[in-house]
């Protein structure tokens, strides 16, 4: 691996979990955009509110309170009948973000767990060890090669790396 592009994979792979995990709130409401088609249901009703409520300011109390009662009670049907819809389509739009973190992490697990696997027994990359004299077994893991850099290490720096050039870019 030391003498691949392996380390360029492996911080590849990194920084796409890292963009896409901020993308993960855009991706959720696309994708729950294009599952719930009850906006326009909602947008109808509430045109339908405001015209009912446009009725009723031309009406009377006075003089027809039975016809201003009815409408009254018309537009509080037809409001809770738009919260109960609102609140559905929040519920179901929270499951949805909740079901596009789960498989997002459950995918890059995947990833890592499947690099990590596949490059297990070779260093990234071998540095001089004085570079990484107090630490060279931990940052050798699992190779145990002296002065290699090991998947996991490597994977634990590029993951911060690339976190902060992401933070200080957004």
């Amino acid at each position: 691996m030391a003498t691949g592009y392996a380390w360029f994979l492996v911080l590849g792979s990194v920084f796409l979990c890292n963009l896409m995990k901020t993308l993960l709130p855009s991706i959720a409401s696309f994708l729950s955009k294009m599952v719930q088609k009850d906006a326009e249901q909602e947008s109808d009703m509430r045109a339908e509110i405001q015209e009912m409520k446009k009725e009723q300011s031309s009406i009377s109390m006075m003089d027809e309170f039975a016809r201003y009662a009815r409408l009254e009670r018309k537009i509080n049907k037809m409001t809770d009948k738009l919260k109960t819809h609102v609140k559905s389509r929040t519920a179901q739009q929270a499951k949805m973000k909740w079901v596009v973190n789960i498989v997002f992490y459950i995918l890059q697990a995947a990833v890592m767990i499947s690099l990590i696997w596949k490059y297990y027994s070779d260093p990234v990359t071998v540095v001089p060890n004085r570079w990484i004299a107090p630490v060279e077994r931990l940052v050798a893991f699992p190779t145990g090669v002296a002065g290699g850099v090991g998947i996991t290490c490597w994977l634990v720096v590029c993951n911060k790396v690339v976190t902060l050039g992401l933070h200080a870019v957004s």
